[in-house]
């Protein structure tokens, strides 16, 4: 007994601990408004909308742990989701519907590698060049899709990736997360990779290809891709991170604190749309739109644990 409780304390840190009383205080003030907030329907609800937020910040995790960022995640996603969806025009009908997924993923990889060597090898600014990667896939996709809306639909499976239920009572995006959370955990901890974390193209490329992977879910989800389908998941996937407590500038952090991150924002995210407080500011005449206000709360988290995690690492 006493050994587990040293390992789970090895795992759990102060920002983890944090992360995971904020989720209990949001899920007690959400109550106040909505006593569904508590009902195991809406937290099964919540964890499956979380796991697509989970599976990118799973790679961008491995990022930024480097000291690095990867700001092509919205493009990457709609380039996994759109690429799966459209895999029959380019592999043909009946190859295109079996391999839709590996080759929406594998287009994302492609993205991630690109970046790393352009990070390892060109020694260039990951924020600069992931940021022009992110332009890159734009206008690839825009053009790609002579900038309509894609009537590509998704495959049977992908919708069966979002909408089944493998174990009964889990949704399959969660059990996805589970499996690839860890796989992640296995790797930080056990592995040579996991020690020696500055494989960087490595990283870049998981980065990718779980962003790509996020696509292909979201595809699935909607059972369609559509241009801007990532561009959501930008601020919430770097505030998930910083959240739980990897540092900003690299060299700490620990993935159960990305889980943490990654289901307060998901809760947050529905605690402003069903609260809506920034009607509060109505009176004032501050009206702001509700997809605004989020905006600003995730900037201001990102910029509020920089300034904690950050200056701790620059004192040191």
């Amino acid at each position: 007994m006493a050994s587990l409780a040293a390992t789970a304390a090895r795992h759990i840190d102060r920002p983890t601990l944090v992360a995971f009383g904020c989720i209990v205080v949001l899920l007690l003030l959400g109550a106040l408004f909505e006593p569904a907030f508590l009902s195991p329907v809406y937290l099964v609800q919540q964890l499956q909308i979380a796991s697509f937020l989970g599976v990118v910040a799973t790679g961008v995790m491995l990022v930024i742990l480097l000291g690095h960022i990867d700001l092509s995640i919205p493009w990457t996603i709609g380039i996994g989701g759109m690429m799966a969806t459209g895999a029959t025009g380019f592999l043909g009908p009946e190859l295109g519907v079996a391999l839709a997924i590996p080759f929406g993923i594998l287009c994302g990889a492609g993205v991630g590698v690109i970046n790393g060597l352009g990070v390892a090898y060109l020694r260039a600014p990951s924020m600069i060049f992931t940021l022009g990667m992110n332009a890159v896939a734009q206008g690839l996709m825009v053009w790609h899709t002579g900038g309509f809306a894609p009537q590509d639909r998704a495959t049977g499976l992908m919708r069966e990736l979002t909408v089944g239920h493998l174990v009964p009572g889990v949704p399959n995006p969660l059990l996805i997360w589970i499996i690839l959370g860890a796989v992640t955990i296995f790797m930080l901890t056990r592995t040579t990779l996991g020690r020696e974390i500055y494989a960087i193209v490595v990283c870049f490329i998981i980065s990718g290809a779980c962003a790509a992977a996020t696509g292909v879910l979201l595809a699935g989800w909607a059972n369609r891709s559509y241009q801007a389908m990532g561009d959501p998941y930008l601020l919430p996937t770097i505030a998930a991170v910083v959240l739980g407590g990897t540092n900003i500038l690299g060299g700490r952090g620990r993935y159960i604190g990305t889980v943490a991150g990654v289901i307060l924002i998901t809760i947050l995210q529905s605690m402003l749309s069903v609260i809506q407080p920034q009607r509060f500011f109505v009176p004032l005449g501050l009206e702001m739109p509700a997809d605004t206000f989020r905006q600003v709360v995730f900037g201001v988290v990102i910029i509020g644990m920089l300034l904690i995690y950050g200056r701790e690492k620059l004192v040191r």
